[in-house]
């Protein structure tokens, strides 16, 4: 891996690199041009991109899919079982259990948390809800590394901290608030109010 600090945007895009060159077969050599026109970028975007991580393309021809794949893959962690934590189990939670994104062989939700004791103790999408109170420990000996936070806003800086003492890495935030966590923890926040927000000031731009 490279010991440069690599834009998150170029982060993004190899996700959806990833996506695209899935489609092909194994054996397809594919040209950066191409790759460009399946996501709506640049050829030389393109090349930029991968060339932070290295040389993986055939000169004069292209990446070969199944090299590409198996480089990005490893580069965004995913030829490893990433297990999450997720905290908070109301509608929003329990949508997010049953993603199929999370029974792939990348992402696993080992882990769900509440503090309503109606929830704690029943099974959802075959994941035994727990209570807040365990966080910790739950975290720590299931070797987690990710926490999804879905939670109220009163209860999402409390959550974090609990992710953190139990060692998580990295945290996806659902509330729609500011939470603080150390540098060595990376945090991405999703707020859809805010999203919706922007989109409503852009149709009242362009008008009726």
């Amino acid at each position: 891996m490279p010991r440069f600090k690599i834009p998150e945007i170029t982060v993004e895009r190899l996700s959806i690199y990833l996506r695209a060159i899935k489609k092909f077969h194994h054996e397809e050599i594919l040209s950066s041009q191409r790759l460009a026109e399946l996501v709506g970028t640049s050829d030389g975007q393109v090349r930029k991109d991968l060339a932070y991580f290295g040389e993986f393309g055939v000169p004069g021809q292209g990446y070969k899919v199944g090299k590409l794949k198996g480089e990005i893959s490893h580069i965004l962690g995913l030829d490893r079982e990433q297990r999450i934590a997720l905290v908070g189990v109301g509608k929003l939670g329990s949508a997010l259990l049953a993603y199929p994104g999370f029974k792939s062989e990348e992402f696993k939700i080992k882990a769900a948390f509440d503090n309503d004791p109606s929830k704690v103790g029943r099974t959802w999408q075959g994941v035994t809800i727990q209570d807040v109170k365990k966080i910790p420990q739950v975290i720590s000996r299931e070797k987690i590394d990710l926490g999804i936070i879905t939670t109220p806003v009163p209860a999402a800086q409390q959550v974090a901290n609990k992710l953190i003492e139990g060692g998580v890495k990295g945290i996806l935030n659902f509330a729609p608030t500011r939470i603080v966590v150390p540098d060595h923890v990376k945090l991405r926040n999703v707020d859809l109010a805010i999203q919706l927000e922007g989109l409503s000031y852009f149709l009242t731009q362009v008008g009726p």
